[in-house]
């Protein structure tokens, strides 16, 4: 399998997100022969989308030449594509929301309706394509954090989509909070698991999951100590 990981987080491998998405693909890798390729995207030239709408008129042809070129060649051959990122204002970071505005090529002006909402028609098939969201954040609890990030990413991949949302995940930069982080990332490991297996995963594993570590109390209080 052919996976291509989406790193948002400006911190690039000491991202705290990245703790959480390196459990998830060691746990594939224990089910399944991968091809893994992690993209730092602050490192990536990607200009904004100017929304001339060029691309999606010419057969994909962005008017930039840039590093997104090779990235949607990069996204076709794939088979999936995580986007690891830390909640940023409760959305993405930019350069993470720069490339995933410039997946526009990959769509049509034609439209066509799906259910109760109309789609763009693809100028690509990209069909066979899965996508994750894995995020974390810095907030005690999930409740009225993630939410608007999440409904993103279900309206951008309406289909074949797995999304991980984990609160306080600066503890994973944190060694002496091994005693709950390691357990947290083996449940995320176990996700990684099923989700090789299976293609997706259990409901109440990712709730689990998405649980706090240590009380959402002691744990603003540790955050409010260090401020």
């Amino acid at each position: 399998m052919k996976i291509l990981v989406f790193n948002g987080s400006p911190k690039r491998d000491k991202s705290d997100t990245m703790h959480i998405t390196r459990a998830f693909l060691d746990g594939m890798n224990e089910c399944s022969e991968n091809e893994i390729k992690i993209i730092d995207v602050i490192d990536k030239h990607i200009e904004y989308c100017t929304g001339c709408f060029t691309c999606m008129h010419n057969g994909g042809t962005c008017i930039h030449n840039d590093d997104m070129r090779a990235i949607l060649e990069e996204i076709l051959e794939s088979d999936v594509l995580i986007f690891s990122f830390p909640l940023y204002c409760y959305g993405m970071p930019a350069p993470l929301k720069a490339l995933l505005d410039r997946t526009l090529p990959l769509s049509s002006m034609a439209m066509q309706k799906v259910g109760d909402r109309y789609e763009h028609v693809g100028q690509a098939d990209y069909s066979k394509l899965r996508y994750v969201m894995i995020c974390g954040c810095g907030f005690p609890n999930s409740t009225h954090n993630f939410e608007p990030a999440v409904k993103q990413f279900e309206l951008c991949f309406p289909n074949s989509r797995t999304v991980i949302t984990v609160p306080e995940s600066p503890m994973f930069n944190a060694p002496e909070a091994a005693v709950v982080t390691v357990p947290r990332l083996e449940l995320v490991k176990k996700a990684g698991k099923e989700y090789a297996k299976a293609g997706s995963v259990s409901a109440d594993l990712i709730a689990e999951i998405g649980t706090p570590m240590i009380p959402e109390e002691q744990y603003a209080q540790i955050v409010n100590a260090g401020a």
